[in-house]
């Protein structure tokens, strides 16, 4: 699997007053290095809007390491670490040339839109981002 990177040009609006980003700001930047990933794989949200599943954030750790500043560009990656039945994982980084300033790992769960219950993976999904060969077979009831 290759690293997902997105370029992100620190703001004003990122940054408190003594121009250091926001460390809830670090969130935001890797949920849109998230879903552009995705994208990248072909999976665009307004397609999952009509359909009946959606991802959700289960749970995240990040750690920070070094601050960014106002004005400065930084790099955001994502790389799916791993999967189960009905949730992947992706490690993201916050860098500054090759300098580390964020890393975080985020499970995201796919849940059922109308019951708000976990279901399994999609299959396209699965095959696309981890390459795996066996595929989920039996949805979770609807």
């Amino acid at each position: 699997m290759e690293e997902f990177r997105l370029p992100i040009r620190v703001y004003i609006e990122d940054t408190d007053a003594q121009g250091i980003v926001y460390y809830v700001n670090y969130l935001k930047y890797m949920e849109r290095a998230r879903a552009d990933w995705l994208r990248s794989y072909g999976f665009e949200k307004p397609a999952f809007w009509g359909s009946n599943q959606i991802f959700v954030v289960h749970s995240l750790s990040v750690d920070y390491k070094r601050p960014a500043r106002l004005d400065e560009q930084i790099i955001v990656t994502a790389l799916g670490s791993g999967h189960g039945r009905a949730h992947f994982t992706v490690e993201q980084k916050v860098l500054r040339g090759d300098e580390l300033l964020c890393v975080g790992h985020i499970k995201v769960a796919c849940v059922n839109q109308q019951t708000n219950r976990p279901m399994a993976m999609p299959n396209e999904l699965l095959a696309k981002v981890f390459g795996q060969v066996t595929v989920n077979q039996k949805r979770s009831p609807e």
